[in-house]
């Protein structure tokens, strides 16, 4: 009867009862409620908005974003031709298979080069001491190089005549990371050309691929004429508009990367195909958008969106800015080991500058570890400045 009664007392009532009466235990924990809606919260946003810095990827696995996307449902814009799927398969598989453990890990460094590589003997220096954790490849395109590096000798591989702006540039890429993997020690790759020097001692940069699991390998969206002005609809399906990208060809590559790289048909024959200058009245260079648009999609929380090659492109011309004997100075050099950001710009009228903090493992850090473009002349002077503008 009292209890009976308590019901039909007033609100007023309740609040005065309710101080005499102990509160019946919950079910179920505050706590645990709190804590499920939060990781659900977490989860449905990381869907919607993939991150897409590295720092970010680095809270959800060592593996990265991608590691997050493997069990999210896939894209249901459409459905996947066969090739595609294929490709997928076999691109996740060598992703989720654990790396080579190597007693001995090295990392190969590629040359890609006309000829005799000017910049031999700072090489030579760069490499003194660290034998055994190096291996060196030359893919030479028009004539026998000349080796004066004991490093450089029988470093020379099959090569075959290279095109600026024709698919013959992924070719010798390639077929450098080919014979590159032939060793399995080497577990890190960096593409270079006859133009590069190191900005770092060796250790430094043995330090800063090995205990990574990223790739560097430039890519940003363009919007503009020199970006996505040169797509092609002949890609489609498979490669869209949106998932088209742009950067520089000078990477920094894991062996996984490697692995799949040299895996992919699919793609590859897109850009074979359909990236080329003067199709369909567009100048569409493949080695600016055919690795980028790549692993941007297969692995894009795999990469960070810059290359560790300064390259120095504020004069807005066809070529880079390059060095002669006269601008090199202890200053000169200082400045480009200490950038920490990114800058991409935009080939459109708005030339937007998309700046993007270089981060190493979560934490800011000098973006580069090499840069170009270096006249043969500069030589003795960086020979001569090399010990002190390593010390950075």
């Amino acid at each position: 009867m009292k209890t009976a009664k308590a019901w039909r007392l007033g609100m007023g009532d309740v609040q005065i009862l309710a101080g005499h009466r102990p509160r019946p235990p919950l079910k179920k924990p505050v706590w645990i409620i709190v804590l499920v809606c939060l990781v659900s919260m977490f989860l449905i946003c990381a869907y919607v908005y993939p991150p897409r810095g590295s720092a970010a990827c680095y809270m959800l696995s060592s593996r990265g974003c991608k590691a997050l996307s493997d069990w999210l449902p896939p894209d249901p814009a459409r459905e996947y031709t066969d090739e595609e799927m294929a490709s997928r398969v076999v691109i996740k598989d060598i992703l989720n298979t654990p790396p080579h453990e190597s007693k001995n890990p090295k990392i190969a460094f590629m040359f890609l080069s006309p000829g005799s590589l000017p910049f031999e003997k700072l090489w030579d220096k760069f490499f003194q001491g660290h034998e055994g954790r190096f291996s060196v490849y030359v893919h030479a395109s028009k004539e026998k190089p000349v080796h004066v590096s004991r490093y450089f000798n029988n470093a020379d591989i099959r090569s075959d005549q290279v095109v600026w702006g024709k698919i013959s540039m992924i070719d010798a890429e390639r077929r450098l990371l080919a014979n590159a993997l032939k060793d399995p020690d080497n577990q890190h790759f960096v593409l270079l050309s006859d133009s590069c020097v190191p900005l770092h001692t060796f250790d430094y940069v043995y330090d800063y691929l090995m205990h990574t699991n990223i790739s560097y390998i430039d890519c940003f969206y363009d919007p503009g004429p020199h970006g996505n002005g040169r797509y092609s609809e002949h890609m489609l399906p498979e490669i869209e508009k949106k998932d088209f990208r742009k950067g520089a060809q000078w990477f920094t590559m894991k062996r996984q990367h490697a692995l799949i790289l040299m895996a992919d048909t699919l793609y590859y024959s897109k850009f074979r195909d359909y990236c080329k200058p003067g199709l369909d009245g567009k100048n569409c260079i493949a080695d600016e958008h055919y690795i980028p648009t790549f692993f941007s999609m297969v692995d894009p929380g795999g990469i960070a969106t810059w290359s560790a090659t300064h390259v120095d492109w504020s004069e807005r011309k066809w070529h880079p800015k390059s060095y002669r004997a006269q601008d090199i100075t202890y200053e000169l050099l200082k400045n480009i080991t200490s950038i920490d950001v990114s800058i991409h710009v935009t080939s459109d009228d708005k030339h937007e500058e998309q700046v993007t903090p270089c981060l190493w493992n979560g934490v800011k850090r000098p973006c580069y570890l090499f840069a170009r473009k270096f006249y043969p002349e500069t030589l003795d002077n960086l020979l001569h400045l090399f010990s002190n503008y390593t010390t950075f």
